[in-house]
């Protein structure tokens, strides 16, 4: 599911579960597993967080979700959060090394990192034209990462942009060739990773907090709505509208 490869102090996680590391159940637990032992594993002093090919990860597996059914959709949702928090609350750096497309939730794992490096490809948040609302941590992650001025077009228009264009609107932080992307990222991740870890914990913990505290309050509000539209037959009906239109691959 993924590639890991641990050097001074520096682990790197290489995304590599099918075409596109869609995420479905199987990879929301391993990755979770993954960011979890490594938050606590002496060894590890840094995060980088990566994919493969031409794709950083192309977000939640739509046509596995609509096959699958009801049963699926509720363990996949709360697998999903799961790994969304174990990134975002990760107590060490977590660099993202964005080596393409970053697409719906695969642009919310990069913008749950703490520095992001894109070389090509897509990065956004489309769910708005896919037709699912977005879970409250995840859409809290989003409120985190993007600046203010643009989010709401980015989200309500669920627009997709270049690399490039990321860069100047402050969605990534660094936007390299392809060849540098993994020396780039590690140098990052070894200068993050060089701050005091108390300190970093704790102010990286203070400015997520009150992401977290909105998320809390809306999923306390909302979330049984939330989950009754994912798993709605209308939702998996414009989900395959969507694949139709975007891949041509009907679920």
């Amino acid at each position: 599911m993924f590639e890991r490869d641990l050097n001074d102090r520096i682990l790197t996680l290489k995304l590599a579960h099918k075409k596109a590391s869609a995420l479905d159940l199987e990879l929301c637990d391993a990755l979770r597993g993954a960011i979890e032992e490594a938050a606590t594993d002496n060894a590890v002093g840094a995060l980088i967080l990566t994919g493969s090919g031409t794709i950083f990860s192309a977000g939640v597996d739509l046509p596995r979700m609509i096959e699958s059914g009801n049963k699926y959709i509720q363990p996949f949702v709360e697998s999903l959060d799961a790994a969304l928090r174990a990134l975002f609350l990760f107590p060490k750096p977590a660099v993202a090394a964005v080596n393409g497309h970053a697409i719906a939730g695969g642009a919310i794992l990069a913008f749950a990192c703490d520095y992001r490096i894109m070389c090509r490809g897509r990065i956004g948040v489309p769910e708005l034209l896919v037709g699912v609302p977005f879970p409250p941590l995840a859409l809290e992650i989003v409120r985190f990462a993007i600046p203010r001025q643009h989010i709401q077009s980015m989200v309500y228009l669920g627009r997709t942009i270049e690399a490039e264009e990321a860069r100047a609107m402050g969605i990534i932080d660094e936007f390299v060739a392809l060849e540098d992307l993994p020396t780039r990222a590690r140098v990052i991740a070894s200068q993050l990773a060089g701050v005091a870890p108390g300190p970093f914990q704790i102010t990286k913990r203070q400015l997520r907090e009150p992401f977290l505290h909105d998320a809390a309050r809306i999923a306390g509000t909302s979330a049984d709505t939330i989950d009754a539209i994912w798993a709605a037959k209308e939702t998996h009906e414009r989900i395959r509208v969507y694949l139709a239109k975007t891949i041509g691959k009907k679920g």
